[in-house]
């Protein structure tokens, strides 16, 4: 098992002087975040917070926040919140976003003190709803950490996810008496580990179907092709994890397709769109596809919901006969795997 160095005591310290409780390490995962509830104000509060982000939404604030405010705050709740009740976990009173979240999270807990004991304290934030970072950041050094090593859960970088995640971990900073040491993961969407968990994931949908389908999608969520254009590696690194799978698993090019989902608003965004590509596909005599979403770490409204329903019906409705959604890998034993080597990969220098 792998130690810190011991925390120096406060030996020479007054007997009045404040408790302090510090030399722990704290590993901090992040993902996007879900709204409290489905009903109408939650989902206002959510979104709201969400579409305000420059970084998701980099329009004028003098054009977008009237028209946000005014127009789609007033009617995005009720169509966004009936899609989140379709999926939502009942039984648990949360998104099943969160429910993934936190079965990830006791199973990094675990990991990480088999490895490292009691010297690390692992958690999760949302970089929109709850519990928020700044929450957690708070909560991580009143535990003693003196070092927090954040995670923003999404394999390739993009200023939309990774970047705003990592801008509200620093503003959860600001005003931290005695701030931590910190580091921050980079993207790992080639990291060998994650691809073999990918193709593994792969090979075992495939595995229980009696007819392999002719093509497998992968389905990225998308972003405005604007970004790309203006220095966002996102696109790259898609087209990077889907190459590495392709290889991974021993495909030929036309075995694997690489697709955007998720499109919002009148621009143009990162083609092709995953809705018109799968009935393009069936439309071709492709009759049955799988798809797989390899941007998501965790299965949430935009696998559960938009694959299986809205792209999935644009397929069958092209003449499609046979779908496949291929689950995230969520708290999958070879995906927490992969993540707990990249979190101690990123540990080096801290813990020896």
């Amino acid at each position: 098992m792998m130690q810190a160095t011991p925390a120096p005591a406060l030996s020479h310290a007054p007997a009045d002087h404040p408790k302090v409780t510090f030399g722990k390490v704290g590993v901090l995962l992040a993902n996007l975040g879900t709204p409290d509830n489905h009903d109408y104000w939650s989902m206002r509060r959510y979104l709201n917070e969400f579409l305000s982000d420059k970084r998701v939404i980099d329009y004028s604030p003098w054009i977008w926040q009237p028209l946000l405010q005014l127009i789609i705050l007033t009617k995005r709740p009720f169509s966004s919140g009936a899609a989140y009740k379709s999926i939502w976990n009942e039984e648990a009173g949360e998104s099943p976003l969160m429910t993934i979240t936190k079965q990830q999270t006791a199973k990094m807990k675990a990991l990480m003190a088999e490895r490292y004991g009691d010297d690390v304290i692992v958690d999760f934030c949302m970089r929109y709803g709850n519990p928020s970072t700044k929450s957690k950041v708070d909560e991580l050094v009143a535990q003693g950490c003196t070092k927090i090593l954040f995670f923003p859960l999404y394999p390739q970088y993009a200023g939309a996810t990774s970047a705003t995640a990592c801008d509200q971990f620093f503003r959860s900073l600001e005003n931290i008496k005695w701030q931590p040491q910190v580091r921050t993961v980079e993207p790992y969407y080639e990291h060998p580990l994650y691809i073999d968990a990918l193709a593994k994931s792969v090979e075992r949908a495939y595995g229980q179907m009696e007819v392999k389908p002719d093509v497998l999608v992968a389905s990225y969520h998308g972003v405005p092709k604007r970004y790309l254009m203006e220095g966002d590696p996102y696109h790259c690194q898609c087209q990077k994890t889907t190459r590495l799978l392709r290889e991974r698993l021993g495909w030929a090019d036309t075995d694997i397709v690489t697709t955007f989902q998720s499109r919002f608003g009148p621009e143009e965004w990162l083609q092709p769109y995953t809705v018109e590509e799968v009935a393009r596909l069936a439309e071709q005599g492709k009759k049955r596809i799988a798809v797989i979403a390899p941007a998501f770490s965790a299965d949430c409204i935009e696998t559960l919901e938009e694959i299986n329903e809205e792209i999935a019906e644009s397929f069958e409705h092209a003449g499609g006969e046979h779908f496949t959604y291929i689950p995230c890998l969520n708290d999958d034993d070879a995906h927490m795997g992969a993540l707990s080597t990249v979190v101690e990969e990123n540990l080096k220098g801290w813990l020896d």
